[in-house]
């Protein structure tokens, strides 16, 4: 290790300590450890703030193993223990909802790149398959994403009866539905058409037009639309 993570914080020189490198040049100067350090706080009585977070990106392997980790996976990293690891969870998670959504500037669906764009960054880190739609507006603005099942894909569990209740709660004038895959490849499964073809037909009843159903991989999707599988 080097020497400057072999110090406390308090001994590095004020324009090295992470809090003051942020204040004086932005969150965007700052290494993955150090603002994860910052999030700590404090170390061990053997270890800085700065020591504790270079353990945790080096024992999970990387940034998308964090955005993964789990509370008891991080608080069994030394110097972390159950309150930081919760701290850190909360903070990855408003890191994810901030990047897919803001109500300020509802963004515009106008192709199924758009869609990638508003919930890549969440769902590609996901362990397990997430059904959500993006309720939209007569401008395709989005109104809301709603998370509607997390498990597997099936038929049982994404059913069109709580999709389109969704939708009429919230006066949508369309959706499209998105999901991910785990894997990191968005092939779409014979489930995935199944369950888009029962939401199609479902929304010819209600008045509510499926425009769409993205699967989403890790840094790719597939737009079944684009596919011709509806």
């Amino acid at each position: 290790m080097s020497e400057r993570y072999s110090l406390a914080i308090k001994d590095l020189p004020p324009e090295e300590r992470p809090r003051e490198r942020l204040s004086k040049h932005g969150p965007e100067a700052l290494s993955t450890p150090e603002l994860l350090a910052i999030l700590l706080r404090t170390g061990t009585a053997r270890e800085s703030a700065l020591d504790v977070a270079e353990g945790i990106v080096g024992q999970l392997g990387g940034l998308r193993r964090l955005a993964d980790a789990s509370i008891e996976q991080l608080s069994q990293i030394r110097g972390v223990g159950v309150v930081k690891a919760i701290e850190i969870r909360a903070a990855v998670e408003l890191g994810k909802r901030i990047s897919a959504f803001t109500e300020e500037a509802r963004p515009v669906i106008r192709c199924p790149a758009d869609v990638s764009q508003l919930v890549m960054s969440e769902l590609r880190h996901e362990s397990r398959e997430q059904f959500k739609v993006l309720l939209l507006d007569t401008r395709n603005q989005v109104k809301r994403v709603s998370t509607i099942s997390v498990g597997s894909l099936t038929e049982s569990i994404v059913h069109p009866r709580e999709v389109f209740l969704e939708a009429i709660r919230h006066s949508s004038a369309a959706l499209i539905a998105v999901h991910n895959h785990p894997s990191g490849d968005p092939t779409p499964s014979p489930e995935d058409v199944q369950v888009t073809q029962r939401l199609c037909e479902a929304g010819r009843v209600v008045g509510i037009e499926l425009l769409d159903h993205v699967v989403i991989g890790d840094g790719r999707y597939v737009s079944l639309k684009e596919r011709g599988l509806f």
